[in-house]
């Protein structure tokens, strides 16, 4: 693990991309994916003690932009956001956290109790924020595990609810 990441608490978009070449938490260890599927910009605040259960918290956002790739397919001439990819950015960060916290391993998404989408992302949002509150995160015999609750957020007002995320860091 390159320890020097464990004391900072936001993360700029170069500093995401590196994390992707596994930079920041050494070969073998959280990564996070390359673009397009890198789903958030930055991260705003990690921490291990906020959050709805001051267990930890990891905050981030996207900046909306007319020209995302999924905007020109999803649906002709009616563009949003698919609601898995709001999904997947939530897991993203949730396997980031684990990492953030130095566990080992390569992250898994694991799955979902339920999710429930009130607002849909059209190119006119031009900003959303993500944010994952931690329940539990733990690293026993080799596993880590992560779980917690998530929500996608614009204007103050959560647009999607993701409960029980559930994200496990596996060592080959």
């Amino acid at each position: 693990m390159m320890s020097n990441f464990k004391n900072q608490s936001s993360f700029s978009y170069e500093e995401l991309i590196e994390c992707g070449k596994s930079n920041i938490f050494g070969p073998g260890n959280a990564q996070l994916p390359a673009p397009p599927m890198l789903m958030f910009d930055r991260i705003t605040e990690v921490n291990t003690n906020g959050g709805s259960f001051s267990k930890g918290e990891i905050v981030a956002e996207l900046d909306i932009k007319s020209d995302l790739w999924f905007f020109e397919c999803h649906f002709l001439d009616d563009p949003i956001m698919p609601g898995c990819l709001g999904l997947d950015a939530l897991w993203q960060m949730l396997g980031f956290y684990l990492g953030w916290l130095g566990y080992p391993g390569k992250g898994r998404a694991l799955g979902v109790g339920e999710i429930k989408f009130v607002e849909e992302v059209k190119p006119d949002k031009k900003l959303i924020s993500y944010r994952v509150n931690i329940k539990r995160a733990m690293n026993k015999k080799g596993l880590s595990i992560g779980y917690g609750d998530g929500q996608i957020i614009h204007n103050e007002k959560v647009i999607y609810h993701a409960n029980d995320l559930k994200v496990g860091l596996f060592n080959e």
